[in-house]
């Protein structure tokens, strides 16, 4: 009889073992993963959440470069019910298969495999930890097992213009959830039948069931010309076959989406993705919204915070945040707060601006200071009447990191002296 997802054993493995070199100075002493998002969140949180809300309550987290906050959050904050066998376990790097680290995501699995032996699944659902969207994987999983596939790709529609960015999927003319051809960051794509001027992009989620997946990544542990890459090795591997199919992520749905954010999904590989990602968060109707109760975004702060204070109601002296999401604990004192996100315990001064920047926990900017467009890492003090972000030249000699778009990043515990 054919297996039906809803009696289907699922595991998920979420790959969390990236550096992030794009991402830095936010990356010097954390994983990507790990790197905080939304004010209140870690990114891993929107993958586990995702996972635990698609109904698949066993999970293994696979960590390896400066994973100490990363392992730290995951195992105080998701903790599982030990009655019904349910956890959130996250798992270094052991060597296990030699004395090398992990040499890509394929290896990370490869590796690992001593979890798929302990919990003997069915399905593998296999998540990147980075990404920013909401995801029912159940309905993956189920035409997964409809089509009897090898490898299920998840995939969203993006511009034919950026399919140089992306593993691109080209669908089989006869059927358009088989893949036909792989390709990797093409400049001569071709378009989907029922929208030439789009492509299907690949998200780095993946389905397969259980023995496949062991034997594909063991059998490409024993390549040496392989790059023991999911996406560069094991989904052509597939499609070689004639066993890779896709899920096309524009027919997920989700309960609680506006038509506004339905599909979002965002790498926030660079600093300006990481930038932008947050400006989706703060519009008055959000491309990505947080506060959908319906398919909830989980996460817990260290400890209780007190609720966000505004204080002074002078003239020139108006505590005052708009357009802008701010966390518990935080104070804004006297000050002007625009277009922003403040993560918790941050302490605006009197006659400081705050405008188009992003402030992580315990932030604190000093009286008549002006912070615009930037990322302040935890912990930085902005001394009295220093400006960020509004001459490059003064922040460049301060050693300050600039992007492409010109966000200006302050490294974690950075102290901005006036003068």
């Amino acid at each position: 009889m054919p297996r039906s997802p809803r009696s289907s054993k699922v595991l998920a493995i979420v790959l969390a073992g990236g550096e992030g070199k794009r991402l830095m100075p936010l990356t010097a002493d954390r994983a990507k993963p790990a790197v905080p998002f939304g004010g209140i969140y870690r990114l891993i949180d929107f993958a586990l959440s995702n996972i635990v809300n698609s109904g698949y309550l066993k999970v293994v987290v696979l960590t390896q470069y400066k994973s100490h906050s990363l392992d730290r959050h995951v195992t105080r904050t998701w903790r599982m019910s030990t009655m019904l066998g349910n956890y959130v376990a996250p798992i270094p790097a052991q060597q296990r298969r030699g004395k090398q680290w992990y040499m890509g995501s394929a290896d990370a699995i490869y590796q690992s495999l001593n979890a798929l032996e302990d919990e003997r699944p069915d399905i593998v659902v296999v998540v990147g930890a980075d990404h920013v969207y909401r995801m029912d994987f159940s309905q993956m999983v189920a035409q997964h097992i409809e089509t009897g596939a090898g490898i299920t790709v998840a995939a969203i529609r993006q511009p034919i213009a950026l399919a140089d960015q992306f593993g691109v999927i080209e669908v089989d003319p006869t059927d358009v959830r088989k893949i036909g051809r792989w390709r990797e960051k093409p400049t001569d794509a071709i378009g989907l039948p029922d929208a030439p001027h789009e492509v299907l992009a690949s998200m780095g989620n993946y389905v397969f069931d259980a023995d496949v997946l062991r034997e594909a990544v063991t059998a490409d542990a024993d390549d040496d010309s392989s790059s023991h890459d999911m996406g560069g090795d094991i989904v052509p591997y597939f499609v070689a076959k004639g066993e890779g199919y896709v899920y096309d992520f524009n027919g997920n749905s989700i309960p609680g989406a506006t038509d506004r954010d339905r599909a979002y999904w965002r790498d926030v590989g660079t600093i300006d993705a990481y930038y932008d990602a947050h400006l989706d968060l703060i519009s008055i109707h959000p491309v990505f919204n947080l506060y959908n109760e319906d398919w909830p975004l989980y996460t817990m702060g260290e400890h209780a915070q007190p609720p966000a204070k505004f204080v002074h109601n002078e003239t020139g002296r108006l505590g005052t945040a708009v357009n802008s999401m701010v966390s518990a604990g935080t104070v804004v004192s006297g000050a002007h707060v625009e277009g922003s996100v403040l993560s918790p315990r941050c302490f605006i001064h009197s006659y400081a601006q705050v405008t188009d920047s992003v402030l992580l926990d315990r932030v604190q900017v000093g009286r008549k200071a002006l912070v615009h467009r930037a990322i302040l890492d935890k912990g930085v003090i902005v001394d009295d009447g220093v400006e960020i972000g509004v001459n490059h030249d003064v922040d460049r000699r301060r050693g300050l990191y600039i992007s492409d778009n010109g966000i200006v990043v302050v490294p974690k515990g950075a102290h901005i002296r006036n003068g």
